[in-house]
């Protein structure tokens, strides 16, 4: 299949991308910084004008994942980029190809989970209704998501996704690192929920997003089996030998990601997400508890 990778790359490009070459696929990136001898079939764009990029389109499935990278402080300017860099890419990419008799296959529009905002406890599957709050979670998703809809394509697949736990990741190593220092006790009361999913089941999903033809819409690319931080700051501790470590009050963390000009929001908020559509379609997780995938990568890590 002819495949053209917006934004690939990107952490999450740089994974999809060789699994997709390596199983035969004619992968075209599109970045604003072609590396030289890097991944093959890098093309550059700007993410806002249509070039001659766009007759790569034709015919192609095609894979957004533009964006700037959301962990910095949820400023008014933070807002703005974070909206920016993913709505104009995707103007570009639907603009593109609207002007092109043959249009694109398949859309994989990259969304997040972070658009129900903070949810409580309440198990959402993919007829939960976007949250309102906060702007730099939900509103910048709900933004990003519009800019696609109804993008010219044979099949249009939104993929809502979790936390990507991956040990090339820099997430995976600041948790790792926390937990190794000491410091991997709960977050805040513990009871945000954490929507997860290993990486090799991530690649599957969107292997199952350009190959099947009854997925289309949203689909939650997340774990069957979501986790409380308690659960997984307390499974981190397990898989990397680590004894019970105190609490890090929410006001401790508010201070920490001020100085390392983070957002608190990313750990203090939570979303207890299911994969409905998924399960429902016969899609099977590789990793799909949580202790066994973290086995799983920090061994592969270390």
């Amino acid at each position: 299949m002819k495949v053209v990778v917006a934004g690939g790359s990107g952490a999450l490009g740089r994974r999809i991308c060789p699994d997709l070459i390596a199983r035969g696929h004619d992968v075209t990136i599109l970045t604003r910084s072609p590396v030289p001898d890097g991944v093959p079939g890098q093309l550059a764009w700007d993410g806002a004008n249509i070039g001659p990029w766009a007759s790569q389109l034709a015919g192609a499935a095609v894979i957004n994942l533009s964006g700037a990278l959301v962990d910095r402080r949820p400023t008014r300017e933070n807002i703005e980029l974070l909206t920016r860099s993913r709505v104009g890419p995707t103007h570009a990419l639907v603009n593109a190809a609207a002007q092109l008799d043959q249009p694109p296959r398949i859309w994989i529009q990259m969304s997040t989970l972070a658009i129900y905002g903070d949810a409580g406890d309440a198990v959402l599957d993919e007829t939960a209704r976007p949250a309102e709050e906060p702007p730099q979670m939900a509103g910048v998703a709900r933004a990003w998501e519009s800019a696609a809809a109804g993008a010219p394509a044979g099949r249009q697949v939104t993929l809502r996704t979790g936390i990507v736990l991956d040990p090339a990741a820099p997430a995976m190593h600041r948790l790792a690192h926390l937990v190794r220092s000491g410091l991997g006790g709960r977050i805040g009361d513990g009871g945000q929920w954490i929507s997860w999913l290993h990486v090799d089941d991530f690649l599957g999903i969107v292997r199952a997003a350009l190959e099947d033809p009854e997925l289309s819409g949203v689909v939650h690319a997340t774990s069957p089996n979501p986790v409380t931080n308690a659960e997984l700051m307390a499974a981190l501790r397990q898989v990397l030998h680590r004894p019970l470590a105190p609490p890090t009050p929410a006001w401790l963390l508010r201070l920490g990601t001020l100085l390392l000009r983070s957002d608190p929001a990313l750990a203090l908020t939570g979303r207890r997400c299911v994969p409905r559509r998924l399960l429902e379609a016969g899609f099977v997780f590789e990793h799909p508890d949580l202790a066994a995938a973290l086995e799983d990568l920090l061994g592969r890590q270390s």
